[in-house]
């Protein structure tokens, strides 16, 4: 009953804090750090991947389970005393499509325990504050509403013009002093800042070497995409809205998951102006826009029309979210959207396919059957919109030829004829194609 009753006073905390900040949005908070009770805690480590890797201590999440509630309780007595202290991150690289890697930061156990404890109560105070624009790692929201809200605003508003921008290396660049200057204008809880601080300010381990540097947010701790947010809520979102569009000649939209976004508009002076004012806006909070991946195209209704009658070029694309964006018409003639996997995802899709049918070739048939449905079915998830199905068909043949070749690898030099694998996959078939985001839930088919 105890426990039942801590959890009703943690969310009745939160529900109160959230009513505080959307009544006043120049509330400060100046005292919230109390409530990361052991419950909170509690909860936040039920809500933690189980299988995510260990940070620098190598503790585990079935390890600390064994003695949860004790381990629980003697982090919450060094957070009440002052004796918690954040680890230093364990650095591990992720490959990237271009050849380069991603580098992402690994807290300890302990230390996502309390971030995410902490993430709850910020989250409670800074979801009032949020725009509608904004869609990436905000609770309820989703890439798929970023995508169907291009639909909605590109095909239902007077846009002519977007501009796709991009962000060199955003979590590495944001400036950690800056950064708790934004956070100060709602939370003023000197606990809280103090952890945020430790956090952001905590070294990584790579090779056996602590390096500290001066910049950036790691990425891969469980509080970096919420600061992140509040950061870009404040560079760009805020100043957009309030600065920048009541300046501007006709109408102009921001559509932002995370560190990508595009800014839409109607008349192609506004986004100029726009384009020359963004670069020194971010420098002034040490981001840079990629030179490369940051331009402007006419895209739209009159895009295509002017191209259709011959007066102007073929509108260009823009990628967003993993899709590439393309002026069509509908069946009956009136424009729409069509996306398209981009090239590159399709090639790291396919990549790390034929990786994991390597790696399993010598599993029984059945299993490697089952994994790879799964597989497939994640990506028709996610990439199976309206408008896609000759991509995710591409997706479908290739994992299928795929397949074949790696089974050919384990018959010790006797080819997999055809005919016999057309009989394996008559038993164990995979999943065919299917649309998982049709016109009526994606929102852009006018």
């Amino acid at each position: 009953m105890a426990v039942l009753r801590d959890r009703a006073n943690m969310s009745t905390g939160l529900d109160r804090i959230a009513e505080l900040a959307r009544a006043n949005k120049t509330l400060q908070f100046t005292s919230i750090a109390h409530l990361l009770t052991v419950t909170a805690l509690e909860r936040a480590w039920v809500g933690l991947r189980k299988e995510a890797s260990a940070g620098v201590d190598g503790v585990t999440y079935a390890e600390y389970g064994a003695h949860a509630r004790e381990n629980l309780e003697q982090l919450h007595d060094r957070l009440e005393s002052g004796q918690y202290r954040a680890q230093p991150l364990r650095r591990v690289y992720i490959p990237k499509e271009e050849g380069t890697r991603r580098p992402i930061s690994i807290p300890t156990l302990e230390d996502k325990i309390v971030q995410r404890a902490a993430m709850e109560l910020l989250t409670a105070i800074y979801e009032q504050d949020f725009l509608g624009c904004s869609y990436g790692f905000r609770p309820g929201r989703s890439p798929h509403e970023a995508l169907d809200e291009i639909g909605r605003v590109i095909c239902r508003r007077p846009v002519r013009y977007v501009l796709e921008a991009d962000i060199c290396a955003y979590f590495d660049a944001i400036v950690r002093s800056q950064l708790m200057e934004l956070i100060e204008k709602r939370v003023r809880d000197g606990g809280m800042l103090r952890l945020i601080g430790k956090w952001i300010n905590v070294g990584v381990l790579e090779d056996g070497r602590l390096l500290v540097t001066q910049r950036g947010v790691g990425q891969g701790q469980v509080i970096s995409p919420l600061l992140a947010n509040i950061y870009l809520h404040y560079v760009l979102d805020e100043w957009f809205e309030d600065v920048v569009k009541p300046r501007l000649r006709g109408e102009a939209y921001e559509i932002r998951y995370a560190d990508d976004f595009i800014l839409c508009f109607q008349y192609q002076e506004d986004a100029e102006k726009v384009l020359g004012v963004l670069g020194k806006r971010f420098e002034k909070y040490g981001l840079r826009l990629h030179p490369d991946k940051t331009r402007l195209i006419e895209f739209g209704r009159d895009a295509l029309t002017k191209s259709e009658e011959g007066g102007g070029p073929k509108p260009g694309t823009f990628d967003f979210l993993g899709f590439t964006h393309v002026c069509k018409r509908s069946r009956r003639g009136k424009f729409t959207i069509h996306v398209r996997t981009m090239r590159k995802r399709l090639r790291r899709s396919l990549k790390r396919a034929s990786a994991w049918c390597q790696r399993h070739r010598h599993q029984p048939v059945v299993e490697q059957w089952a994994a790879l449905n799964a597989l497939l079915r994640g990506h028709y998830q996610y990439y199976g919109r309206a408008t896609n199905f000759r991509s995710l068909w591409e997706f479908y043949r290739e994992v299928r030829k795929t397949w074949r070749k790696w089974l050919n690898r384990r018959t010790r030099g006797k080819t997999l004829p055809w005919r016999l694998y057309d009989q394996l996959l008559a038993a164990h078939p995979l999943q065919r194609p299917y649309i998982a985001r049709p016109w009526a839930s994606a929102g852009s088919h006018v």
